[in-house]
């Protein structure tokens, strides 16, 4: 159940991403049905966490790394988990009219899903690994939302902020888990929340500590790092009102009240979380009162209310605790609501600057009255629920510092007096006369469109006048996950009589109304550019400054250690390689050289050839490149003649057909690139820096071979360890099915490994393929090579297709179009076999490509893409597409991804086969080998196709021959 909560907000994702940009109604309505049946599903099981149960789902992954996943769900993950999807799913409704049929909506919708999944990943998580990496695909999947008008600079801008911090405390979070789970033992979450005492012993709490404030301060936009939040506000209101009610910023907070029970308790604990969250708070608020974006406003708002927050979660009371997640809750409707009110005025009007904005309730009432009431609940006015929470928070910090010591408390009212005077701010735009130079007539927005904003709105008022009644249950059951047996009594009555909490309401109500007035009279706030005193500590400016030192300090770092030339970069490899060894390994390992008895005078020849090829091709390959590629080709066939020396035979099979394709698609490379020939007429004078040069090269280069060689020698000749061989060799039989073990190795026992690779393999193919297609020869690598363009030679005037179908190749092109169904069937023939003898998808694919590769040699690209319909895209996707198939096919009776089951199959005339389900991994893998290959292939090929750089009118064979360059 639980994996289905976070896969139909992907799945809904998957299917809204695939709708057409121009449509509203279709991507809406597969995210909005996904996020419903995602909501009725979590609200099934109030019942089971209402009975403080934990609802646990494992899937063993590295269980002896202590790397499961874990789906967990108690109380306080069923609040957050109703909060993503109860306001995701408003919200999707109010995107519907908000955003543009102009704008790519299908991607909007899906972008969302992926964000809510991401962060229904973090609340659901109950591995701490697990965990941050649903953290940072909230991080990732935020940066889609927030850039998602790309055209804008500020979209941008906000992007890359709100990317690089949230993603530089995931670092830091990820880094405390793994003290965390050191100092545990392991990384499951419930292990982590038992163990507290232990924790907070530990010499490395500290280290943890820091680690993990630092994700959530981070990640919630707290001081020192609020100053992302309100550049993030260039993104579609609808994200804005996701992002700061239900989603991102609540994950900081999620994860300090998710790991109290473990961190909390100690003085480092409430100075560090207590010191950022009262810094927050004050700055959060005291910076909103002068903002003239509406949504800004609201941006410092939040940013000061989840400062309210952590100074809940640092006092350390478990009160406090309730009071937080209280809190959490009120602060995710009213903010909500009045993000969505903010995008209903900038939409109907086209502006959200308050200085512009007047007498809106004249012309849009009933948002009026909803904005009114929405921002009455943010400033903690009776009878809403801003007030419970906030009171409750009053009541917590008179308790901080006993009766001597009153700083908190004084923090606290200045924050209430400085958010009623924002909250008046915000509200002002609906009094005085209509203004009439706003961009647009002000008008109600769509029935609909309203409607979210109106269900949040009710829920303020109904929290705030029954408070037990609507939320008494919710709340009692997300604080006892977190406190458990230290479950604190508590009233959540509106009345509680004439106390201290009351005044300091009392006292923020009025300060903040007579603060806002004067302000408005005395210091002409509509006019002030800047926020008077804190205006000089930019956060946002201060990052950028970091960033550009961070460059300056790269760039220095290139010019003085850099080089963009290969040769110098080799050279301090090799050297690196040579030394570092010498230096690091003591004692040096001893080996006895073999005598002359004991070396096979043929193996050794063979190595001398191999030997004199390598050297050879090094020699030549600056101006001989078809030699040096002739060259190393040999090299590759004595390295395949020596695994068949040693009884390899997969190995050999495998290596002389990788060694034939990539030297024939090397080939088809050399013929684009600009000749580079050797001066004609007396050799040039060599200085003597030059061979110096060359001889220190020669000499690094022949030692790093001779220490390679030597520690091969001495690994291979030393007494083996203990292998797992024998396991392989024991079971690939009886539990792989086959007795080819090389084969069954690779689409069995470590098939994961295998499907990374073909994975990799499709990258590197359609990277290249997308390279080359905007790849553009030289001019002087345009016209045919001077060896052909030879005026007797009738050969020279022909294009390939003519040549093979009439001319001088007609006779190998009768001989290879017949040789290739037999190719073909030798492809197959390998492949059938190669669970039990040598062969395989890899051997076959490579086989079947090559027999395709020489049809495009000999005929030309014209000829066979006429004949043969190859879509080597198709090839690669069909190939991904069965491998993964065939992993998920065991999931889908309960085995792990990707486990082999042999079915014996009792045939008229051919008796009982064996046919295991590797072999359809097999098959994939074949499927991608040819489309990789054929796709590089068809990217070199089609150069002969281009004249992007030839003059008008002019062909390959019009064009004068290539000249020889000194």
């Amino acid at each position: 159940m639980l994996e289905l909560l976070i896969f139909l907000p992907f799945i809904g994702a998957f299917i809204a991403g695939c709708m057409p940009d121009g449509s509203r109604n279709r991507p809406f309505a597969a995210a909005a049905t996904a996020t419903a049946l995602a909501l009725a599903l979590a609200i099934s099981r109030f019942g089971d966490v209402a009975a403080h149960e934990v609802l646990r789902t494992d899937y063993e992954w590295l269980p002896a790394f202590g790397l499961d996943l874990v789906l967990r769900m108690d109380g306080l993950a069923w609040v957050f988990t109703i909060m993503v999807l109860g306001i995701g799913l408003l919200v999707l409704l109010y995107a519907r009219y908000y955003m543009s049929p102009r704008d790519p909506v299908a991607r909007f919708f899906a972008y969302m899903l992926t964000f809510m999944g991401a962060m229904l990943g973090v609340v659901l998580s109950g591995n701490l690994i697990q965990l941050v990496v649903f953290w940072e695909l909230t991080s990732l999947a935020s940066f889609l939302l927030i850039g998602y008008w790309q055209s804008r600079n500020d979209a941008r801008r906000g992007a890359r902020m709100a990317f690089t911090v949230t993603t530089t405390g995931g670092l830091c979070l990820l880094a405390g888990a793994l003290v965390l789970g050191h100092i545990v033992g392991s990384y499951d979450l419930d292990a982590v929340l038992s163990a507290g005492e232990r924790i907070r012993a530990h010499d490395l709490y500290l280290t943890a500590l820091v680690l993990v404030v630092l994700g959530a301060l981070t990640k919630s936009a707290q001081f020192p790092f609020h100053f992302w939040l309100p550049h993030a506000m260039a993104a579609p209101t609808p994200v804005s009102a996701y992002l700061h009610s239900a989603t991102m910023v609540k994950a900081g907070v999620f994860l300090l009240i998710r790991l109290w029970p473990a961190l909390s308790g100690t003085e480092a604990w409430t100075w560090l979380v207590g010191g950022a969250g009262v810094c927050t708070l004050l700055i959060g608020s005291f910076f909103a009162i002068f903002q003239h974006d509406m949504k800004g406003l609201l941006a410092y708002s939040t940013i000061s209310h989840l400062g309210l927050i952590t100074v809940l979660m640092s006092i350390g009371t478990p009160l406090s605790v309730v009071a937080a997640v209280f809190h959490t809750m009120n602060h995710a409707i009213f903010k909500a609501s009045l993000f969505m009110a903010v995008g209903i005025i900038d939409h109907e009007t086209g502006t959200r600057d308050m200085r512009l904005l007047r007498g809106l309730r004249r012309a849009m009432p009933y948002t009026a009255a909803l904005a009114i009431v929405a921002s009455a609940a943010m400033a903690g006015v009776p009878l809403l629920n801003g007030f419970l929470s906030k009171e409750m928070f009053f009541a917590e910090t008179t308790l901080v510092g006993g009766t001597e010591d009153w700083w908190m408390s004084y923090a606290a009212v200045a924050m209430g007096v400085f958010s009623v005077a924002y909250s008046m701010r915000f509200i002002s735009v609906f009094f005085g006369p209509l203004a009439t130079d706003l961009p647009h007539h002000p008008h109600e927005p769509p029935r609909w469109m309203r409607f979210p904003v109106e269900c949040l709105v009710v829920l303020c008022i109904a929290v705030g006048i029954l408070p037990d009644l609507v939320v008494g249950d919710v709340l009692a059951v997300a604080a006892h996950s977190v406190l458990g047996p230290n479950m604190p009594e508590y009233d959540l009555g509106i009345w509680h009589g004439f106390n201290l909490p009351l005044a300091m309401s009392i006292v923020a109500l009025l300060g903040g109304l007579l603060f806002y007035i004067v302000l408005r009279r005395s210091f002409a706030l509509a006019e002030r550019d800047r926020v008077p005193v804190l205006h000089r500590f930019k956060g946002a400016q201060a990052y950028e400054n970091t960033l550009l030192a961070l460059y300056g300090a790269s760039a220095w770092l290139l010019r003085r250690t850099g080089t963009l030339r290969l040769q110098p970069q080799l050279l301090v490899l090799m050297a690196a390689m040579v030394a570092i060894p010498l230096l690091l390994v003591r004692p040096l390992p001893s080996f006895s050289m073999p005598g002359l008895a004991d070396i096979d005078i043929l193996f050794a020849m063979l190595w001398l050839i191999g030997a004199a090829c390598a050297v050879g091709a090094a020699w030549q390959a600056k101006y001989h490149r078809l030699v040096a590629l002739v060259l190393a080709g040999g090299v590759g066939v004595v390295v395949s003649l020596t695994f068949l020396w040693l009884s390899a035979p997969d190995l050999a099979l495998t290596q002389l057909m990788v060694e034939t394709v990539t030297t024939v698609l090397i080939l088809l490379g050399l013929r684009w690139l600009p000749p580079r020939l050797p001066p004609a007429g007396l050799a040039p004078r060599v200085p003597r820096s030059t061979w110096l040069r060359r001889a220190r090269d020669g000499i690094i280069a022949a030692a790093g071979g001779l220490g390679l060689a030597a520690a091969t020698y001495a690994l291979l000749s030393s007494t083996p360890p203990k292998t797992i061989s024998d396991f392989y060799l024991l079971r690939a039989l009886p539990e792989g099915g086959g007795a080819n073990v090389v084969n069954v190795l690779l689409v069995d026992f470590r098939g994961f490994d295998t499907m990374g690779e073909i994975t990799v393999l499709s990258a590197v193919a359609l990277t290249v393929y997308a390279l080359l297609r905007r790849f553009r020869p030289a001019p002087e690598s345009v016209a045919i090579p001077v060896q052909q363009a030879s005026d007797v030679d009738p050969a020279a005037t022909q294009a390939p297709a003519v040549q093979a179908r009439s001319g001088y190749l007609m006779v190998p092109a009768v001989y290879l179009r017949f040789l290739l169904p037999f190719m073909g069937m030798i492809a197959v023939y390998f492949f059938m076999r190669g669970h039990n003898l040598p062969g395989g998808g890899f051997v076959a694919g490579l086989i079947f490509a090559t027999a395709l590769i020489v049809q495009y040699m000999v005929a030309g690209t014209d000829w066979v893409e006429s004949h043969l319909r190859l879509r080597p895209h198709r090839w690669i996707g069909f190939g991904l597409l069965t491998a993964c198939l065939t992993g998920l096919g065991a999931w889908l009776f309960g085995y792990p991804f990707l486990t082999s089951h042999t079915a014996h199959l009792d045939l008229p005339l051919l008796g009982e086969i064996h046919v295991p389900s590797a072999f359809v991994f097999d098959l994939g893998v074949f499927l991608v080998v040819v489309g990789t290959t054929m796709l590089i292939l068809v990217a070199l090929a089609h150069q002969s196709l281009r004249s992007h750089r030839m003059p008008p009118g002019a062909t390959r064979h019009t064009m004068p021959p290539t000249k020889e360059i000194a």
